[in-house]
């Protein structure tokens, strides 16, 4: 038989000490995992680490492309928890990120004459705003219609790819010296966004966008309509909460999030928009949320980390002769146990006080 862990004040610690844990307990296993990795590979698995933490970490300017890979990051990632806490899986952030990539690019070339203290929000929120909008009609499918989430998602993402390619090599395409790359015109000089006292100035607003997103969950009548329905529907309806207003708003703020980091991405980075340069950052975002264990704030660190180990596989595939899919490889183990820690503690019979092995979220699917 199982055996309950230590009760405190009435309340089981197991839930808090499992789930502060188990991000830990995650990363370790994916480092001992990527150690036998590397020796079957015949690699150093010390010089491949030595080799990541310089290139993540080695020098100002590693710092500031670590700080640059994660703040997609952690957009995607509060855009993927914002809708667990509503019981809603958003595998449609890549989409919405792509549209707002694209959609603050369109601005960030063709408002001309702006100043850059109106031009740079203008495209931001054009970001937001076609993210929010790309997200609201799978919200609305969602909450009247009764499709799931998931699949709609994955459908509307197939389309944002093929559409915004189309868009990037069509009717936006950079036409000037001949240009024969499936691509939009540079973005303005006011549209840019410039470092802040040497970090991103993209990270100073993400990280306001992780405060923002906590207040709201935490302090706000929204947030608790959204929390209340995630983790009961049927006690939501019989308080008077409105189930298809709050999915379609989770929804939609959730697609906001994206498209904003789409756009951050495009006017922070890229200075443009160009297929395949996105690559799967709104995918990432789901690891990202499962192992901040779906906090706003937990997202940060997540999303540095896997920055940190985006930058650094240069440098560690040039010094130590290790092949750039391992990245992948762990960020794809790193997903797993994230996303398996319920099993996992299920299977080694650890419960709490009252006999129920604790949930990541109420469910990814349910019709409500």
């Amino acid at each position: 038989m199982p055996v309950p862990f230590y009760r405190f004040d009435g309340q089981s610690s197991a839930r808090f000490l499992l789930d502060a844990a188990w991000p830990i307990v995650a990363i370790s296993a994916v480092c001992l995992f990527g150690m036998v990795i590397l020796l079957l590979s015949g690699a150093d698995p010390a010089a491949a680490a030595i080799a990541m933490a310089e290139g993540a970490f080695g020098s100002r300017e590693a710092v500031y492309r670590t700080l640059e890979k994660a703040i997609p990051l952690i957009f995607s990632g509060l855009a993927v928890a914002w809708a667990f806490k509503a019981g809603l899986f958003n595998i449609g952030v890549q989409g919405q990120f792509l549209f707002g990539a694209l959609a603050a690019g369109f601005l960030g070339f063709s408002l001309e004459g702006a100043p850059a203290w109106c031009h740079v929000p203008a495209a931001l929120s054009a970001g937001a705003l076609a993210g929010a909008c790309y997200a609201a009609f799978k919200g609305f499918l969602k909450a009247y219609a009764g499709a799931h989430e998931v699949i709609t998602g994955i459908m509307l993402n197939y389309i944002a790819i093929n559409l915004t390619d189309y868009l990037a090599s069509g009717p936006l395409k950079d036409t000037a010296n001949g240009n024969i790359l499936a691509r939009t015109p540079s973005v303005l000089d006011t549209a840019i966004l410039h470092p802040l006292a040497g970090i991103p100035s993209g990270m100073v607003l993400a990280a306001a966008c992780a405060i923002m997103v906590w207040i709201v969950l935490r302090q706000t009548t929204l947030g608790f309509e959204i929390a209340t329905v995630g983790i009961n529907p049927d006690a939501a309806r019989y308080g008077g909460i409105g189930i298809g207003r709050t999915l379609f708003v989770t929804m939609a703020v959730s697609g906001a999030l994206g498209g904003l980091g789409g756009g951050v991405e495009t006017l922070g980075v890229v200075h443009r928009f160009q297929p395949g340069f996105n690559g799967k950052l709104g995918f990432d975002g789901i690891t990202i949320a499962l192992l901040a264990k779906t906090n706003p704030f937990g997202v940060v660190p997540a999303a540095v980390l896997v920055g940190a180990m985006r930058a650094g596989a240069a440098q560690m595939q040039f010094d130590a002769e290790v092949a750039p899919e391992i990245i992948d490889i762990l960020l794809a183990l790193v997903l797993f146990l994230a996303a398996a820690n319920q099993g996992i503690i299920k299977w080694f019979g650890f419960r709490g006080y009252d006999g129920k092995a604790p949930a990541l979220t109420s469910g990814w699917g349910k019709q409500r």
